[in-house]
């Protein structure tokens, strides 16, 4: 699937995510509700938004890495960044042998890309210059933006879901009619919370397999990022990695990558995959 396609199934998948919150509203008839609950997500994600640099760095213990301490690396991503039209981002280092990068903050004015010494020590140049592009691909597509965008949807969604849980338990739903509509929606109040996390994986998955062909636009090639994706996934099953499992999904390949989940609940796409689709493209 191309940059346009990920793009629209990205579109489809928010829209899925808008339709649920109107649909167990309508279901509850509790638009006052949904209200709170929309204001308090967005309270939430708003906060993990604006402050997402600061959080994902102290999460995941990256450190400032200057210009003096690795001229090899700013080289590269200077380059990059200035293909991809972007500012250079602040860099950052962290401090694992399992080789690994994610890029974070809420626009490419507050961005910063974080390697892990085994990235630095394991791959080559090529390899190296494509997942630093993937990393500013990401910074480009807006997808910290994209991501806070969803999860304040899937919030509203599961907090109002869970109102309505404990509403429908100790009947305070109101008058007789509410109580019936509330039973109405019960399917969607239930189920409801499970549909929003799937989506937002979903989300999550799509916004990698455009950051990878981005980001092999970026470098101008797909082959070293397809190549570096091979010896990520290896090395993640071997190089155990100490990180906050609530930031696992930042990184281009995961972390705990050992402790394999179902891939409906996986926020990374199967590698062979996104090797399969790198290996496909053409960039002439």
């Amino acid at each position: 699937m191309n940059g346009l396609g990920n793009q629209l199934k990205t579109i489809t998948l928010m829209s899925v995510l808008t339709i649920l919150v109107i649909l167990i509203g309508r279901g509850l008839g509790g638009e006052q509700g949904m209200i709170i609950a929309f204001i308090f997500a967005l309270i939430m994600n708003g906060g993990s938004y604006w402050f997402s640099d600061k959080i994902a760095l102290t999460m995941t213990r990256a450190v400032p890495l200057s210009r003096e301490e690795n001229p090899y690396l700013y080289e590269i991503i200077e380059r990059l960044a200035y293909q991809a039209g972007l500012p250079m981002p602040r860099v950052y280092g962290i401090p694992s042998n399992q080789p690994n990068a994610f890029a974070t903050g809420r626009d490419p004015a507050h961005a910063a890309v974080a390697v892990t010494q085994g990235l630095l020590q394991m791959l080559s140049r090529e390899e190296l210059e494509g997942v630093l592009a993937h990393e500013l691909a990401h910074i480009r597509n807006r997808d910290v933006l994209i991501s806070t965008t969803a999860a304040v949807m899937a919030g509203v969604i599961t907090t109002v879901a869970n109102w309505a849980q404990w509403a429908l338990m100790f009947g305070g739903l109101g008058s007789d009619d509410d109580e019936g509509s509330g039973l109405a929606a019960l399917p969607l109040i239930i189920l409801g919370p499970l549909a929003a996390m799937l989506v937002q994986m979903a989300i999550s998955r799509s916004r990698e397999y455009l950051a990878d062909s981005t980001g092999a636009e970026i470098a101008g090639q797909p082959y070293g990022l397809a190549s570096a994706l091979a010896k990520l996934e290896r090395a993640s099953t071997m190089v155990p990695m100490q990180v906050n499992p609530a930031a696992s999904h930042l990184f281009i390949v995961n972390p705990l990558h050992g402790q394999r989940l179902i891939s409906l609940f996986s926020t990374h796409p199967p590698i062979p995959e996104r090797i399969k689709r790198l290996n496909s493209m053409d960039l002439r």
